[in-house]
């Protein structure tokens, strides 16, 4: 379903196209949200108005408070964490807050990061800390700016609350936006569901997503293995 708001207009195609590879989840609340740093060029790029994020609405949604009708969700995914493969690892702080059709057509993924606990949690406390966040976000720009594809940070908010680490730290949620969160994982996560239908679906979107010129190929799951090996190399 696609909503419109006042500064951008969500759709929710991964939720829509591959059912069982995310929960529906809320972001925790906020109790003093402060914008510290917006990417005026990356919010143009996406078709907002970089002075209509930094208004309170602006900045609860950049904390995941989003309007009726948006629903965010946390990814499932395995992976390895400290040299050890888990199973089910899944956005355990993140949101995937929508995706967004950016003024060059392309679509985008604005995703969250310290949004509190969701289901994949595994005991963690789902909050982020501001010094790490603002890392992340130059980092980011450092890497786009090197011609390097990775994330990009739209905005660093605080939170108001306190992160407790070795020892209390001002929190923060962080914006980022990607082509997609699509990750190896995700293809394991799926693989080991033994559904065959639910990892047909996940590969069908993401050829449709990032390499639809091989929809048309004889085999075209192993024409994507092959560009996405092809890119992770590159």
């Amino acid at each position: 379903m696609t909503v419109a708001t006042a500064l951008f207009r969500f759709d929710d195609s991964y939720a829509r196209e591959v059912p069982g590879l995310s929960v529906s989840w809320a972001a925790a609340p906020v109790p003093a949200p402060e914008l510290l740093v917006l990417n005026d060029e990356l919010a143009v790029e996406l078709g907002a108005d970089p002075a209509a994020l930094r208004e309170p609405p602006g900045v609860l949604l950049l904390v995941g408070q989003v309007p009726g009708g948006v629903t965010t969700v946390a990814q499932a995914y395995a992976g390895h964490q400290f040299g050890v493969y888990v199973p089910r690892l899944g956005d355990g702080r993140a949101l995937l807050l929508g995706e967004v059709i950016d003024i060059h057509g392309r679509r985008r993924d604005l995703h969250l990061k310290g949004s509190g606990r969701t289901p994949f949690a595994r005991g963690g406390d789902g909050n982020a800390a501001v010094g790490p966040m603002l890392r992340e976000y130059l980092i980011g720009e450092a890497m786009q700016g090197l011609g390097i594809a990775t994330t990009r940070a739209l905005a660093v908010v605080a939170t108001g609350e306190r992160v407790f680490r070795e020892r209390a730290l001002p929190g923060a949620v962080l914006t980022r936006v990607a082509a997609s969160h699509l990750r190896v994982g995700t293809f394991q996560y799926a693989a080991a569901s033994g559904d065959r239908d639910r990892l047909r679906a996940l590969a069908d979107y993401a050829i449709g997503r990032h390499h639809p010129e091989a929809a048309g190929a004889p085999k075209r799951y192993l024409d994507l293995f092959r560009r996405v090996a092809a890119r992770r190399t590159m």
